[in-house]
């Protein structure tokens, strides 16, 4: 079900997000994000957007000259024009007021950026007017660290003159300048408002008033893609995001590692088999993971393939249902909760808060693939400032990490929330310098650290982490990945997660925390059912990495609600001797 869930200190959005569908949680009342808002070009402003969200069957964009295979979906264009890219029927808007533009660039013939007419941006939230304080832990008299010379200046395509790890090589430069040329016409998956709306809710999680809950899969795949994936997705981060708010006793933010996971970095560039050498599969937006030549060649086409496939994500309508043990105990806690309820209804409380009646969620992916993620990327007009409008939320992985690498150099010129993933390998003061570059004004809810170290190296390494940035001043939210620091081959060679000694990782990260004054929050993984040694072959179905069940999922978010519980108990202790 899952391959990667991830818990954090997190608010809650407003409810005018670009992501609302309506979804049934008896007895709770929520409702999931409505489809991406899609939008038509007005007469009047050939590339202005109006922000009417689509009818609930508008699943995604469809191309069909893409070889796109979306049974399960409907394949209506987010347009009504038979062009999906050069409609100029106008949607009538539902709100009063336009939003800000959102600035577009097509390249030249010459290969250079040139501005073309602004899109809308929706919903385009105000910069955080609050600024989120540190807490009196990691408020250290330290002054941030300084940097010995100030940094080049950046553009959208300046990650170019770094050394770029990971990517793949085209064999047809000309078919991949005219696929990004095409994606750069392509409407933002999301919007720059929604993404600031992040920010500022990872500036609480740093200080300890909310708590992040971020799950999906290690690999989204063309072929496991359908209406039920996506909805067991949701389903599970549901339930577990109102396990955790009844126990943290604070909001709750829901991130999709979906909508954009598409590609994955490599260990090797290069896999054998009986004696046959071929690239790696790297993610189904760069190759197939079919063993032959012809499916190892990157095909720039799968960038366009794996925008459908995020729009659709964004688009479903989703529901909420089935039985287990975990999910008798999670009726047993919405039970609770719907009594509360009553009894606040009886008391003449209200009970018409938007919190009672929709949930929000947000999308984050790796950011690898660079030509993608640099042709999805706007400059805001509200703000001036650029955001990769792929996802809300973009990491740098263990692997890209360099300080002087393209990655880095990409991800310090966005705007987006970002994640940086750490291990044991990372040395302090030079997490100290990456948090630096890519956050020189040390502001709340830009960072996000994610540790994956095992269960041991959690309790060795992560204290150190901790202290240099506290010295440092900087202002981070820090987030534990149980599930990649804890794979093992089993007998007939395939990877997988002992779940005892992930729960030992989450314990650890937990208890770090407690001992350093932090604030924790946690990522993971989940699936269908139990999978046993005997029948891991039968059942392994992920693209690269192990999940945890949909039964091991909740179980882990009950116990973190019970540390959680347990915390605010001997807060509320310590406050009162």
């Amino acid at each position: 079900l899952f391959s990667t869930f991830c818990f954090g200190l997190f608010l809650k959005q407003k409810s005018k997000t670009s992501l609302y569908k309506n979804l049934s949680l008896p007895p709770l009342f929520f409702s999931l994000l409505q489809g991406h808002p899609t939008h038509q070009p007005s007469p009047s402003s050939p590339s202005s957007l109006s922000d009417e969200p689509p009818p609930p069957n508008r699943a995604c964009l469809f191309f069909p000259d893409s070889e796109m295979a979306l049974s399960n979906l409907s394949s209506k264009s987010l347009y009504a024009s038979p062009n999906p890219l050069s409609s100029n029927n106008q949607l009538q808007s539902h709100h009063h007021q336009q939003q800000p533009n959102l600035s577009v660039w097509k390249r030249n013939a010459g290969g250079s950026r040139s501005n073309l007419p602004s899109i809308s941006a929706v919903h385009a939230a105000e910069p955080a007017k609050n600024p989120v304080k540190a807490s009196p832990a990691s408020a250290a008299p330290v002054a941030a660290p300084a940097v010995s010379s100030p940094p080049a200046k950046w553009s959208v395509d300046s990650w170019k003159t770094k050394t770029a790890l990971q990517l793949p090589e085209y064999p047809d430069e000309n078919a991949l300048q005219d696929v990004l040329k095409t994606i750069e016409e392509f409407p933002p998956l999301v919007f720059a408002g929604e993404a600031r709306s992040l920010e500022e809710k990872l500036g609480d999680a740093a200080v300890g008033k909310a708590f992040l809950l971020q799950g999906g899969d290690c690999a989204e795949s063309f072929k496991e893609f359908n209406a039920n994936n996506i909805r067991d997705t949701f389903r599970i981060l549901l339930q577990m995001g109102a396990v955790l708010m009844f126990g943290g006793q604070m909001p709750v933010i829901k991130v999709g590692r979906m909508a954009g996971q598409f590609a994955k970095p490599r260990s090797d560039a290069y896999e054998e088999i009986d004696g046959k050498k071929l690239p790696s599969y790297k993610g189904d937006n760069i190759n197939g993971d079919t063993f032959d030549e012809k499916s190892r060649i990157p095909d720039p086409q799968r960038m366009i393939r794996a925008y459908c496939q995020s729009a659709a994500t964004l688009n479903l309508n989703l529901d909420f249902a089935e039985r287990s043990e975990q999910g008798d105990r999670y009726q047993e806690l919405a039970n609770r909760v719907d009594e509360a309820l009553g009894f606040m209804a009886a008391a003449g409380l209200t009970v018409e808060h938007p919190i009672m009646t929709t949930t929000e969620f947000y999308t984050s992916h790796e950011c690898l693939l660079l030509p993608y993620e640099q042709s999805l990327t706007r400059l805001d007009s509200t703000s001036g400032l650029y955001y990769d409008c792929s996802a809300h939320m973009v990491w740098c992985g263990e692997r890209t990490r360099q300080l002087d690498g393209a990655h880095v150099e990409f991800l310090r010129g966005i705007s987006n929330p970002l994640g940086i993933k750490v291990s044991q390998k990372m040395d302090p003061s030079e997490l100290v310098k990456l948090i630096e570059i890519l956050n020189p004004a040390n502001k709340p809810g830009r960072i996000t650290i994610i540790c994956r170290m095992g269960a041991e190296n959690m309790r060795v390494k992560l204290p150190h982490l901790i202290r240099a940035v506290r010295r440092s001043g900087q202002i981070v939210t820090w987030v534990s990945d149980p599930m990649h620091g804890n794979t093992i081959k089993a007998p007939c060679g395939l990877k997988t997660r002992p779940f005892d000694n992930i729960l030992a990782e989450v314990r650890a990260f937990f208890d770090v925390h407690e001992q350093e004054g932090s604030q924790p929050g946690t990522e993971c993984i989940g699936g269908s059912r139990t999978v046993t040694f005997d029948d891991l072959s039968s059942r392994y179905h992920t693209h690269c990495d192990p999940r945890l069940n949909a039964s091991q999922s909740l179980e882990l978010a009950f116990i973190i609600a019970e540390r959680l519980r347990k915390r605010r108990i001997g807060n509320r202790g310590f406050l009162g001797m």
